[in-house]
């Protein structure tokens, strides 16, 4: 089913790498190491980043916070605004995607359980995104399921749909061969799978045929749910694609790219040691323009552009 998805907006591109990247790298502190996995909310005029930072002395991961009036150049907050101090995130705060819905700010988060030895979607909830509430873990793995092992990337659709909150996440059974999973809420706090099935799965002989994730905060039309979604081969390098679901049915598929909506022309990874990862988890339209931020072989934070 092809769907002219660009006519309406949609960032289906090829998306063109910044020149001028990577537009945040570690500097010191809690992000002497590492500075990725970015995901960006635009508000007011300014340009709000939440990021997962990391030490060169092992420390886990936290969340920090950037601000920017351009999308380009963002100045970083001094601390971190959220730190594992919880059972169910002791071993790190990661990958970080926020949402505003009503008056509140929403961040799913991966959390590194310590005491269960694996991680699994946690959210906290603020009105300034400095100060955060933590809700907790919030959906975890269930043995003998397709989701037997770790839950992450869980993000939350901005509206409601058929009157309930809606979030895809990514589960697996065996560590880097995953699937992307839904489940809803009435109140953002308790969290159901409606399903005993993913609903993206990977595809034989495309650039996602070992494992599928969910990327940026969705975006809701007329046309439906698009998501942008990361997607891995056998080589394990994290590319990204788009998919569109249903608003009728958030379960089905009405559109999914063949190709990937950017590809890394920089390698970052043979210069740091790591996958060249592309791992994308913000995205802001600004005119008739959309921002695409990612992070590069798990080390800085990057953008790309798509102009329509």
């Amino acid at each position: 089913m092809q769907i002219a998805i660009n006519e309406k907006g949609f960032p289906i591109g090829p998306f063109k790498d910044y020149r001028r990247n990577p537009i945040l790298r570690p500097t010191e502190g809690f992000q002497s190491e590492k500075v990725y996995n970015p995901s960006v909310w635009k508000e007011g005029g300014k340009f709000f980043m939440l990021y997962r930072a990391e030490t060169s002395d092992g420390v886990t991961g936290r969340i920090g916070l950037a601000e920017s009036l351009d999308g380009f150049h963002f100045t970083c907050h001094k601390e971190p605004v959220l730190i594992p101090d919880d059972d169910f995130d002791r071993g790190g705060c990661e990958d970080p995607r926020v949402v505003k819905i009503g008056e509140n700010y929403y961040l799913t988060y991966v959390g590194n359980s310590l005491r269960y030895h694996v991680s699994n979607i946690c959210i906290a909830h603020s009105k300034d995104l400095i100060h955060w509430t933590k809700l907790g873990s919030v959906l975890k793995p269930r043995p003998g399921r397709w989701n037997s092992g770790q839950l992450k990337a869980g993000v939350i659709v901005p509206e409601k749909i058929n009157g309930k909150f809606v979030m895809y996440y990514m589960g697996e059974e065996e560590p880097w061969t995953t699937a992307i999973g839904i489940a809803y809420s009435e109140d953002l706090d308790n969290w159901f799978e409606p399903i005993e099935k993913p609903v993206l799965t990977t595809r034989p002989g495309y650039f996602d045929s070992q494992g599928v994730e969910p990327g940026p905060t969705p975006i809701v039309s007329e046309e439906g749910i698009f998501l942008i979604y990361n997607g891995w081969g056998v080589d394990c390098t994290y590319k990204p694609a788009g998919v569109l679901f249903s608003r009728r049915d958030p379960t089905t598929v009405l559109w999914r790219s063949d190709e990937p909506l950017l590809k890394l022309k920089r390698g970052y990874g043979a210069d740091y040691g790591e996958g060249n990862h592309c791992v994308a988890e913000g995205l802001v339209r600004e005119g008739r323009r959309w921002f695409l931020y990612y992070g590069a072989a798990d080390r800085f934070v990057c953008l790309a552009t798509y102009d329509f």
